[in-house]
């Protein structure tokens, strides 16, 4: 019964939607209104309006934060008293001390333009926020550790990962994102110091939330907290690394970078305290140079990681079946030959169809051993096809570490060897390979090389906390998007946001 008429959909819709359920914070929320049965709002409430061809209305719909929050906990309603019954806690004296973790994410999408429909195919880009319950936990009086209630089984499923503003912008349009997402903030920011009271199984509780933005590829960590580009000689959105540091200790780094730093260090920059030329500047704050705006929680993501390596395998084939540790600078015919090599062989023998820009399916297929045996076909030296199968080996032991939800539980074995395996990676890099590694690095090779283990060790997990959830998610957007919008501009984000 999914094609009903409007106003079926629209009273169905309200029970569902944020803005149903009564709540309160105390203390008050500051900056926010006191009316809890707010339903979708403008993203650029408070903003004037705009005298552009598009009027203003239409660029961003979002929830209230507080009033989304208080829709996934009702949601969870039967879960989080399921989990109470389990743990053999008495409901009724549960009533306080519950601890929600909340997954933020963040991603732009590329061309989300009109298929059909007259005129101009325009170039529109939009970006999705929206955040994940990763668990609920309580403590309950006289106790000294915190039970946990509620864990997401699938935090990486788009149907976990709920959308809270939708919002036709470019991501790489600072002022405008900083312009949508700072009232969020806000908000985000009025929850932390207050508790929630909202009924849950017949009695009202009071919930404390942390936030943790951790479903940011490397693009938008760095746009957030205030650091240059990828392409930057600072490598690392966790430490403080330059390339070639990098490349020459690819192991021993810890995380040291935090956001209340980023801070300090734009600071620093903006007002340049003692006086120094730009290049001395630039390296006391450590390639930091605008104001950061919004606090990620500094981790690496898995997805992108997978990504980002596979890319750089990828190139590695290429340069093996070139024999480039022989030449010096190949020309790029000679280039083109090996790639069109790689891509035929791969094509014929594992089915893989070449893409334009690396995804997440291609790389997943292609760290594997098959592929890398198909690939050695094509490498005349017998030492070099050792070195490629044993980096791909020590790499397939390596990335269960950070693609598994709990690796403690799930891969307790490779979790303990990560770091002797990483050492003889970065070995086989800087000696077998040393032509591609000498004085350079991939951000993500980097930071799987030298972060990874002190991550886990933190957080218990890294591939819980990806934006793998989000990036699903774009993928319905573009579905809603063409097809179940009540076709008018103005209604569309509304619509998909429901």
């Amino acid at each position: 019964q999914i094609f009903q008429p409007l106003h079926t959909l629209r009273s169905a819709e309200k029970e569902l939607l944020p803005g149903f359920h009564q709540f309160e914070w105390q203390p008050a929320l500051k900056n926010v209104s006191s009316s809890w049965d707010v339903g979708i709002l403008d993203g650029l409430s408070g903003w004037t309006a705009s005298i552009d061809d598009v009027s203003a209305d239409t660029i961003s719909r979002r929830f209230r934060y507080d009033v989304a929050l208080v829709s996934a906990l009702k949601d969870l309603e039967d879960d989080i008293m399921e989990g109470l019954k389990e743990r053999g806690l008495d409901d009724s004296t549960c009533t306080s001390g519950f601890t929600v973790v909340i997954k933020e994410s963040c991603d732009g999408m590329g061309d989300v333009s009109e298929k059909h429909g007259g005129g101009p195919a325009v170039p529109e880009k939009a970006v999705r926020f929206s955040f994940t319950v990763m668990s609920i936990s309580i403590q309950a009086e006289g106790v000294e550790e915190a039970v946990t209630i509620f864990r997401e089984p699938k935090p990486n499923s788009e149907l976990s990962c709920r959308p809270m503003c939708l919002m036709f912008v470019d991501e790489s349009d600072h002022e405008m994102l900083t312009a949508i997402l700072g009232p969020v903030i806000a908000e985000r920011k009025a929850m932390t110091n207050s508790r929630l009271i909202l009924s849950i199984g017949g009695l009202f509780r009071s919930f404390r939330f942390y936030f943790r933005g951790t479903g940011y590829d490397e693009k938008m960590v760095r746009e957030m907290e205030g650091l240059e580009a990828s392409g930057s000689t600072y490598i690392c959105t966790l430490c403080d690394s330059t390339r070639a540091e990098a490349s020459q200790n690819m192991v021993l780094h810890t995380v040291t970078r935090s956001h209340d730093e980023n801070l300090e260090r734009y600071e620093i920059w903006r007002t340049n305290p003692f006086s120094e030329s730009a290049e001395e500047l630039r390296d006391r704050v450590k390639g930091v140079s605008a104001k950061p705006f919004m606090e990620t929680h500094p981790t690496l993501d898995a997805l992108h990681c997978d990504i980002g390596n596979a890319t750089e395998f990828y190139k590695i084939f290429q340069d093996e079946i070139g024999e480039v540790y022989l030449k010096r600078n190949p020309p790029r015919e000679e280039r083109r030959r090996w790639r069109s090599a790689l891509d035929k062989q791969l094509r014929t023998k594992l089915n893989l169809k070449p893409v334009m820009r690396m995804n997440g399916n291609y790389a997943r297929r292609l760290m594997t051993r098959d592929s890398v045996e198909v690939v050695c076909e094509l490498v005349p030296s017998e030492e070099r096809r050792e070195a490629l199968k044993e980096l791909m080996e020590l790499y397939l032991q390596m990335k269960p570490v950070w693609r598994s939800s709990c690796p403690a539980q799930e891969c307790p074995d490779q979790l303990c060897r990560y770091s002797y395996n990483s050492q003889r990676f970065a070995d086989l890099l800087s000696t077998t390979f040393k032509y591609r590694y000498d004085g350079k690095i991939s951000n993500y090779l980097h930071k799987t090389l030298a972060h990874v283990p002190e991550i886990v060790e933190r957080d218990g997990s890294i591939g819980a906390w990806a934006s793998e959830g989000n990036e699903s998610g774009n993928k319905l957007f573009r579905r809603f998007r063409k097809m179940n919008a009540r076709q008018s501009k103005t209604f569309e984000l509304e619509d998909i946001l429901k």
